[in-house]
């Protein structure tokens, strides 16, 4: 049996959807799992279908990036699914898993992905100690400090450390460290 799966991130994108589900019906797929939900949230008709699928099924995707969020990702989908003896077909890249072919494929396409995601970070971190060697890194500038005769100025108002933070647009965190170095440390009498 063809099991589909189509994913969209966001409610805006129902377009992108109905076309993901007219082309796996048209494959053929006989039953459809569906989401609008982004890939880092939990993806229960992800589960569902993974859940639903049986020995000689196949789960049909129309692109990887509606599948699995990062190459591991979609190494633990298919771990799910070999365990299964599921195989999985993407139709934008003409892998299926069921041929030895398209396994080797899929494994090539990934292990490419996650190498040119490693040159990316390698090539980043060379960059940043560049950088710092020339002295022109110096990471975030820090918002609250610079805020400080603010952050005072609103607590002698007499506002919550959140109203603070709500109307200066700064985290809790920052307001009760800015407050805390304004007033003296309590001192201890023995």
């Amino acid at each position: 049996m063809l099991v589909g799966y189509a994913r969209t991130s966001t409610l805006e994108q129902g377009a992108g959807l109905q076309a993901q589900v007219r082309d796996l019906k048209a494959l053929g797929c006989e039953r459809l799992f569906q989401e609008q939900v982004s890939s880092v949230g939990t993806r229960p008709q992800l589960a569902a279908a993974l859940d639903f699928v049986r020995d000689g099924d196949t789960l049909v995707v129309t692109k990887l990036d509606r599948l699995a969020r990062s190459v591991s990702h979609l190494g633990t989908i298919l771990d799910a699914l070999a365990a299964k003896r599921v195989a999985l077909q993407i139709v934008s890249l003409g892998i299926d898993t069921s041929t030895p072919t398209g396994k080797l494929m899929l494994n090539v396409l990934g292990g490419v992905a996650q190498f040119e995601r490693e040159m990316m970070l390698e090539r980043q971190r060379e960059g940043i100690a560049k950088a710092k060697a020339e002295g022109a890194y110096k990471g975030r500038k820090p918002t609250a400090r610079a805020r400080t005769a603010e952050i005072e100025a609103l607590a002698a108002m007499g506002l919550s450390m959140a109203a603070i933070a709500a109307q200066l647009g700064i985290g809790k965190g920052s307001v009760h460290r800015a407050i805390g170095k304004a007033r003296p440390a309590p001192t201890t009498a023995e």
